[in-house]
């Protein structure tokens, strides 16, 4: 096709397009002509992210603490962006299933291999002090990283552990969103009652929440999984890929906000900081102590009681020196 023929084309095309706008072609094409040239710190509003680091104090690490936990949940997006895709989509597309969680696994990857910045990146001397003008905010607080759960797992697999075994799918959302592990991680350590961290979270937050887990009830990742031909639940790559997801969402990741815990919370065996939003970190973060399994078919009892354990020992084994 001669370039005038193609042009010719691409105006009959966009005459289509635009003519039940109300407008005509000539008038989108002045905007055009008159629409300045895109520039990189336009598109994706380079200022304004550069400008969102706000520190409380005058500690400099500060500002890494901030900068990281923003990329962090950048990455959670990107996560809900795959999850939304897979849960919205009908076509039941081995390729496309498969696709998306390698996309999510790559994005945790990320994540986990970028924990190093908090681990090593910052002096403990001044976290211990700048964290104090944090109160009571804390990373419990992510309502992305709760929207992943609720969009990879009906929400019975999300209940305490302790109380797992007395809920099904016949119970409603909210009987099992006031059931969820998470909350018994945000509960005042010594009188058990909620800290204002979850409290906080909870005015904000359980609204929507509830609206999701609502909509995607029979609908998970995990749903959709089940909805699968026979032929398709077989395949080993979905099923390393769908294992890997859980790992690093249940274990791995879990097991990267232990060691910064230790790192800057435990200096010695006998004492540990309280955590900023008053969460028991050491009995909620360890994921042999949660058992959050997203896709618990996949698995033997054996690797069921003995999730999380086997990562545990290896990282915090002082002959290892991971965390140490």
């Amino acid at each position: 096709m001669k370039k005038e023929e193609l042009i010719a084309s691409q105006i009959n095309k966009l005459e289509e397009k635009f003519k039940n706008s109300g407008q005509d072609l000539s008038s989108y094409l002045d905007g055009l002509l008159y629409q300045r040239y895109l520039t990189y710190w336009d598109y994706i509003h380079l200022d304004t992210l550069l400008s969102l680091q706000v520190p409380r104090t005058h500690f400099p690490d500060e500002e890494i603490f901030i900068m990281y936990h923003q990329i962090t949940e950048l990455y959670f997006k990107l996560i809900l962006h795959e999850e939304k895709q897979l849960v919205e989509d009908n076509s039941q597309d081995l390729e496309n299933f498969k696709e998306k969680i390698n996309r999510i696994n790559n994005y945790y990857q990320a994540l986990i291999s970028s924990f190093s910045i908090m681990i090593n990146g910052m002096q403990r001397e001044q976290f211990l002090r700048y964290r104090m003008a944090l109160l009571p905010a804390s990373g419990f607080q992510s309502a992305q990283y709760r929207m992943i759960e609720v969009y990879a797992t009906p929400l019975e697999n999300l209940v305490h552990w302790s109380e797992r075994d007395k809920f099904s799918e016949s119970h409603s959302v909210e009987e099992l969103f006031e059931h969820i592990y998470w909350k018994k991680g945000a509960t005042d350590i010594e009188t058990g009652e909620k800290t204002l961290t979850l409290k906080q979270f909870e005015f904000r937050y359980t609204p929507r929440l509830l609206r999701i887990a609502n909509q995607v009830k029979s609908s998970t990742i995990y749903n959709k999984y089940h909805a699968l031909s026979e032929s398709d639940k077989k395949d080993e790559a979905l099923i390393d890929a769908l294992k890997k997801m859980d790992m690093n969402a249940n274990i791995n990741w879990p097991l990267m906000h232990m060691g910064s815990a230790y790192r800057y919370l435990a200096r010695d065996k006998n004492k540990a900081v309280d955590a900023t939003g008053g969460t028991n970190w050491k009995a909620y973060l360890p994921p042999s102590f949660q058992k959050v399994i997203f896709f618990p078919t996949l698995y033997s009892e054996q690797e069921i009681e003995e999730w999380g354990k086997q990562w545990v020992d290896h990282i915090f084994n002082p002959a290892n020196k991971v965390f140490n």
